[in-house]
């Protein structure tokens, strides 16, 4: 170890500890040099500045990452920047920066971004690979399948995969902005042990810091709570799209499927090297109960096309009793959808708990709303199923 990284991993036993949720004793970085697998975002804001590579910034987190993978821990990037890389070698100013503009300095920065990244790791001798993905590759559980079985071969023949939103082609992604999300579900798919998100900013805070400088940093999140819901801000620079919001629903994705996750400052010198030691910089999310690969995918890989509103007793016999959902306990159907599609579960309150892949297109599932099982085939002229949403095919939320 030199003398920089000697510094940097002195003991953090002094630092005032910021929980919120139930556990006010026990900050969780303990469990962190355990782990085997991680899966690290790069926010644009991290690795450029005014629409330009960092390079200095770049040098750093390669070097962290590769030792980090030398140390024989796997290593997938989720990266942002592309559009950030492409947009000043086509000489665009700030007026012209409409979507076919974004989509087109994203062809133009991918390129750039991943000879970047691949000059790099290979100083290292350490072999990265891409992949660029939109929604649908998630969606279709065929793809998702295929896509598995290419990550972890990745992985095992010993490359880094370096995975990127296909923002050339997929327009909302490039409005939303999602790589927060995209990560989440990388974590999914590759059931990586934490997920850490490298941003501007140095974790979730009490309150939004640009606003409020009488905020504190809170180290651990064991319940993303109401409380937590409200710290959340919005994006605030230009060439990074996602902000804490996005942040948190990857938080929610990663630890109900049972997986940690870390925010953390980016620019932080070897901060993905010091939080596996035990670090106690940026906010810990802490897991819930660990879920499927496959009810992992049904209910954090695929947006909800609609949504059905049950009855009371019909919510208990699914948390409770471990049943499937019939037509006696549905009380009202949102949105259009069609067989097999993720459907969300509301209680009479408005609250989600359940989501699952459904039986029976919106127009049949509306028409069946509070009915019996034995009156589908009177109602439809066929009977395909007796369920709704059968119990395989239900995921409880936490």
């Amino acid at each position: 170890m030199d003398k920089t990284e000697e510094i940097f991993l002195q003991n953090q036993s002094t630092s005032e500890v910021k929980v919120v949720g139930k556990h006010k004793s026990f900050h969780g970085r303990e469990c962190l040099s355990e782990i085997k697998r991680i899966v690290v975002k790069i926010g644009s804001t991290t690795i450029s500045d005014d629409y330009q590579i960092n390079e200095a910034a770049l040098d750093g987190l390669v070097h962290d990452l590769a030792t980090i993978k030398q140390n024989g821990i796997e290593v997938i990037l989720v990266t942002s920047g592309a559009i950030a890389a492409g947009l000043p070698h086509l000489g665009v100013n700030s007026h012209q920066q409409t979507l076919p503009v974004l989509q087109a300095a994203a062809a133009v920065g991918q390129i750039r971004l991943m000879a970047a990244y691949e000059e790099r790791f290979r100083f290292y001798d350490l072999c990265p690979a891409q992949l660029l993905l939109t929604q649908d590759d998630f969606s279709d559980r065929k793809r998702y399948t295929r896509m598995n079985d290419a990550l972890h071969a990745l992985l095992q023949l010993g490359a880094i995969p370096i995975i990127n939103e296909n923002d050339s082609v997929a327009v909302d992604e490039i409005k939303v902005g999602d790589n927060d999300t995209l990560s989440a579900y990388v974590t999914n798919l590759a059931q990586a042990d934490l997920l850490i998100l490298l941003s501007d900013q140095q974790g979730l805070f009490t309150a939004d810091p640009r606003h409020n400088p009488d905020v504190e940093l809170i180290h651990t999140v064991d319940v993303i709570s109401d409380e937590i819901w409200q710290s959340a801000g919005e994006a605030g620079t230009a060439t990074g799209t996602g902000g804490m919001v996005t942040k948190l629903r990857a938080a929610e994705i990663v630890t109900s499927s049972g997986e940690m996750m870390v925010i953390a400052y980016g620019r932080e010198p070897l901060v993905v090297t010091r939080l596996l030691k035990g670090e106690l910089i940026g906010t810990l999310f802490l897991p819930n109960t660990r879920i499927s690969g496959r009810k992992r995918w049904i209910a954090y890989s695929r947006p909800p096309r609609g949504y059905i509103v049950v009855d009371n007793g019909a919510r208990d016999a699914l948390i409770q009793g471990g049943k499937s959902l019939l037509p006696a306990g549905i009380q009202r159907v949102e949105g259009h959808f069609n067989f097999s599609d993720t459907v969300s579960c509301f209680t009479e309150n408005g609250v989600e708990f359940a989501r699952g892949l459904i039986n029976y297109n919106s127009t049949e599932t509306t028409k069946l709303a509070g009915k019996q099982t034995q009156d589908i085939e009177k109602i439809l002229g066929y009977h395909d199923y007796d369920e709704i949403i059968h119990r395989d095919n239900l995921v409880l939320l936490n």
